[in-house]
This record gives C-alpha cells, sequence and structure tokens, in this order.
C-alpha cells in the first residue's frame, strides 16, 4: 500500500468523536478547543481501516485522506 496522509479540516469540526472511536491511536480531542487533533499525520497501514471508518462516518465530513506515493 502506499503511503496516506490524515487531514482533519478544523472548521469544519463539530466535535462528535465519531473519529476517536474508529481509530484512537490516530484521533485524538482537544477539549478547551472543542476539536478533534491528529495525534499521527501518517499512520501506517495498519491504521487505514480505522482511519477509512472515522473519514466515511464523520457527520461534519471533517476528515480526509490523501494518497501519497
Amino acid at each position: 500500500m502506499s503511503t496516506y496522509r490524515v487531514v482533519a479540516d478544523l472548521d469544519l469540526c463539530q466535535a462528535h468523536q465519531m473519529c476517536q472511536g474508529e481509530a484512537a491511536t490516530v484521533f485524538g480531542f482537544e477539549q478547551d478547543d472543542d476539536k478533534v487533533v491528529l495525534l499521527e499525520e501518517y499512520p501506517g497501514d495498519g491504521a487505514r481501516t480505522g482511519v477509512q471508518q472515522a473519514v466515511r462516518h464523520c457527520p461534519a465530513m471533517a476528515l480526509s485522506i490523501v494518497e501519497e506515493d
């Protein structure tokens, strides 16, 4: 698999925290800012399924995956 980068649009984030349930090693939460925090911008392939689920289930559509070579 290729390298991928996780992107979180903090302007769209509504703090539902669904992403943490899908990929807790990749997504954290900053309570003071009430926003998602990327713990790993370039997670390994072992986290890919959870990240894909987080992107798919984000109610605010604030998450995305960018494939890189």
